[in-house]
């Protein structure tokens, strides 16, 4: 359970209930970081709005790329919430879950591209705290992605960092979005 309880439908305000009714039926169900955002109505409106805008914006790298480096963020810092709705997304987008399992050892796994581990990498060196990203580094995704492509991960994984840790710090946990070995989070 949040350590700030959700806000139920029939106590939210209208603007707050058609945010819902958008959320069930895009996701099935009301996503739980969603329902203790709108403790703060204009904070909701705000993050809706800007996830909008992001996913509209976010065309230049592909899905896997993207998935996998925002995957690997909430990954990388426990978040169960995020794991689970990350595989859930990247389930609805025909990608493969079952290598998800494999995450760990994307540097040698035969289940990821060359341009997925430059950005699972990539993910990790950002989150790692201070960043651990180089010249070098970012140069190689340039070459890969271009400067756009590089924007857009840099900008994902930042975001990713900011829904983790949030989620993380008001306790909010998997949601039962996908079942299955791909969606744990693994004790670090």
């Amino acid at each position: 359970m949040a350590r700030i309880p959700n806000v139920a439908a029939k106590e939210a305000g209208p603007l707050i209930r058609i945010g819902y009714w958008f959320a069930r039926r895009r996701y099935g169900a009301v996503p739980e970081p969603f329902s203790v955002v709108a403790h703060h109505r204009k904070l909701f409106v705000s993050s809706a709005r800007h996830e909008l805008a992001v996913e509209k914006a976010s065309k230049v790298l592909p899905a896997n790329v993207r998935e996998l480096a925002v995957y690997r963020v909430a990954q990388l810092l426990g978040c169960s919430w995020c794991v689970d709705f990350g595989a859930m997304l990247q389930r609805h987008s025909g990608l493969d879950i079952e290598r998800l399992k494999d995450i760990d050892n994307y540097a040698e796994s035969a289940a990821y591209s060359a341009d997925e581990r430059l950005a699972i990498a990539y993910a990790g060196a950002m989150t790692a705290s201070p960043t651990l990203a180089t010249d070098e580094q970012v140069a190689e995704l340039v070459t890969a992605f271009g400067e756009k492509g590089v924007i857009e991960l840099s900008y994902q994984i930042g975001l990713e960092n900011m829904r983790a840790r949030m989620n993380s710090a008001l306790g909010i946990v998997d949601q039962g979005f996908t079942s299955g070995d791909a969606c744990r989070v693994s004790p670090r």
